[in-house]
């Protein structure tokens, strides 16, 4: 990869995904669509109508007028010809089930497909130009494709995207009504030619470098202005000591690139105007076996990874080194704030301070037992970002919109909610045993959680958990009504419902003055405020936005989670709403929990079970079904209690009696 500026991330995306789709047995075959172009210092390859990659994947290139190779942004001038190019392939087939559009320039094409053989569309942005524009500023093409990149989120049938960032912040600036159609898939990790030993990478840098024994510090980003790369430059010349004790090296594509020579020159006269000869190596060009040789090099070396960028999407480096056991410092803008929290394997930091960053890496390079724990994490908690995970789930993404017919249980006479963490999730194994439950349609089947929508689904697809009929989410304030087809509706009723006597801007300043801390940016909602504190300082937020004359609800949960909600909101009324659209009553609702934010429904619906692994006070409420089993086997076993499971009957002694 690197083969130009256009050739970065989201190509290993692309291939890694398809490599690992095809391994799936219900995949029969997948087609890489591209265009065709000849380029003789590219590669003759790409002039190539088909080239087979696997058994089952074929890359199909797609010839036009215009031969030559284009970047991005000429490339939009020919997107009619390739529109009609690809209308003519899938007239004369085969037609694929799905077709999957990667970035803006795709985005378009598909679509047309679909207006004229009905076959649906998934959508990766991976660079959204809205927050490209925030960046580094506006031009005629950029708004052209955030045009694009508009027609796209409203009239795809699904977005696949990698971080929450994406999901809950970059997405939700187009303001469309996308999230419904938002399914956050985390993607693996894909090192090219990996081979073995670091021989490869030591020959490309230890030769500039005085003592090539010192912790290395590695940047592999393209040099363009958004990665930010003179910024670590400075970073490092500026950070006292550093130079002292590790050296840096930065990998910055390809020297034929012409595009990036402004950038690249750039780092090299602040090499030289720092006296950092000897210290930094920048290599002119490198090879695809060199990435993950580099990765390891720096960890033998006990140095780390770092990516500044000013923003990154995603950020699959910081996974990649993960997978080579390598430490990170990484922006805190994006993305790798998101695989960080996962992985624990670095810090985030604001890479516009250079200090800070300075500061970091000191810290990374020359404490060991911070970096043996960092290390140790990068080398055990890396399973999230699994190709394999992301074939199933994209696939079964794929299955639902190219046959959306299933079996869904029309009427019921109850109507069963759960909490999501710690009450379904916690144990896979009862976690599989109640997704049979949920799958066999014993009772309609709902969650009430305080994610949101797209949060909630990831988790529920992780844990291998079905879709419910509703999705009660961002602790009641949103209700969400799903389709066969995978889609999710938000329930505009409910949100007029609730909206009555609700002043967000005043509750955020009411609670601003008193010292409230607030939770991140992405875990604000239009009917929810959210807040770090214990349930003590809840009482404190009460009595304040009591004392201001503002209508909420103040609730607390997990030791240190506090939202605010409006008045009329939360997972009990979210309940009944849902039940009263089914024809059933609140108290044909059974509820299912184990924290603060689930006890407004435990209270108010007509039966309730509570998991053995409770707490909040929950573990200790009356008139409820305290299960002895913990997480989703509570579950199951208070719903065998009220008959609702197979093979067993209520039993008299723990059937609560209904309530209003």
């Amino acid at each position: 990869y690197g083969l130009t500026e256009d050739t970065g991330g989201h190509i290993a995306y692309i291939l890694g995904a398809a490599a690992a789709q095809a391994r799936l047995r219900r995949v029969d075959r997948i087609t890489l669509l591209t265009r065709a172009f000849d380029d003789p210092a590219l590669g003759a390859v790409y002039g190539n109508a088909i080239e087979r990659v696997d058994a089952k994947t074929t890359i199909r290139r797609i010839r036009i007028a215009n031969a030559g190779y284009l970047a991005k942004e000429a490339l939009e001038a020919e997107l009619p010809e390739l529109t009609r190019a690809v209308l003519s392939l899938i007239e004369d087939g085969p037609r694929p089930d799905v077709i999957h559009a990667h970035f803006a320039d795709a985005a378009g094409i598909p679509l047309a497909v679909r207006d004229r053989f009905g076959i649906p569309v998934v959508y990766t942005p991976h660079s959204l130009g809205l927050d490209k524009r925030a960046r580094v500023g506006g031009t005629s093409a950029l708004a052209r494709r955030v045009a694009r990149e508009r027609e796209a989120i409203a009239r795809v049938d699904a977005i696949v995207v990698s971080s929450r960032d994406e999901a809950e912040r970059q997405l939700d600036a187009y303001g469309l009504p996308c999230a419904g159609r938002v399914h956050r898939i985390n993607p693996g990790v894909c090192t090219p030619g990996s081979g073995r030993g670091t021989a490869g990478a030591e020959a490309l840098i230890d030769g500039t470098l005085t003592d090539p024994s010192k912790p290395l510090i590695l940047a592999i980003a393209r040099p363009v202005p958004k990665k930010n790369l003179p910024a670590l430059v400075l970073a490092y010349a500026r950070t006292p000591g550093l130079q002292d004790v590790a050296n840096l090296a930065i990998v910055a594509g390809q020297a034929a690139d012409r595009a990036c020579a402004p950038e690249r020159d750039r780092l090299h006269r602040l090499a030289t105007q720092h006296d950092l000869a000897g210290r930094v190596a920048l290599p002119p060009s490198h090879q695809a076996y060199h990435v993950p040789q580099l990765y390891r090099l720096a960890a033998m070396r006990r140095g780390g990874f770092v990516n500044p960028a000013l923003h990154e999407p995603f950020g699959l480096t910081i996974i990649e080194a993960a997978a080579s056991g390598l430490p990170v410092v990484a922006t805190d803008r994006g993305g790798p704030s998101d695989i960080v929290a996962t992985v624990g394997h670095g810090e985030c930091v604001d890479p516009t301070d250079g200090e800070a960053l300075g500061a970091a890496l000191m810290r990374a390079v020359t404490d060991p037992t911070l970096w043996n724990v960092r290390a140790g994490a990068a080398r055990t908690r890396l399973s999230p970002y699994s190709w394999e995970r992301y074939a199933a789930r994209s696939v079964d993404v794929y299955d639902r919109l190219a046959d959306p017919a299933r079996s869904i249980q029309r009427r019921a006479a109850r109507l069963v909610v759960c909490d999501i963490d710690g009450t379904l999730t916690g144990d896979r194994d009862r976690a599989d045993r109640f997704a049979a439950w949920a799958k066999a349609g014993h009772a309609p089947f709902a969650i009430a959680t305080g994610r949101s929508v797209t949060e909630a689904r990831r988790v529920l697809a992780e844990w291998g958990l079905p879709e419910p009929r509703a999705l009660i989410t961002s602790v009641g304030t949103e209700v969400w009504h799903g389709d066969e087809a995978g889609r999710a509706t938000l329930d505009l009723g409910y949100a007029s419902a609730i909206a009555e006597g609700w002043d967000a801007d005043a509750v955020t300043a009411t609670l601003r003055a008193v010292g409230a801390v607030s939770q991140a940016l992405v875990e604000q909602r239009a009917f929810k405020r959210s807040y770090l504190g214990s349930a003590a300082e809840a009482v404190r937020l009460r009595l304040a936005l009591r004392s201001a004359g503002l209508a909420a609800r103040v609730v607390a949960s997990h030791g240190n989670l506090i939202d605010v909600l409006p008045e009329r909101a939360g997972k009990a009324a979210a309940m009944t709403h849902v039940a009263r659209l089914m024809g059933l009553t609140v108290a044909d609702c059974v509820a299912a929990g184990d924290s603060g934010n689930d006890a407004d429904m435990l209270a108010a619906a007509g039966a309730a079970i509570v998991v053995a692994n409770a707490r909040d006070g929950v573990e200790r409420m009356d008139g409820v079904i305290h299960a002895r089993a913990p997480h989703a086997g509570g579950v199951l076993e208070g719903l065998a209690r009220l008959g609702l499971a197979p093979g067993d009957r209520p039993a008299r002694s723990h059937r609560p009696e209904a309530r209003p």
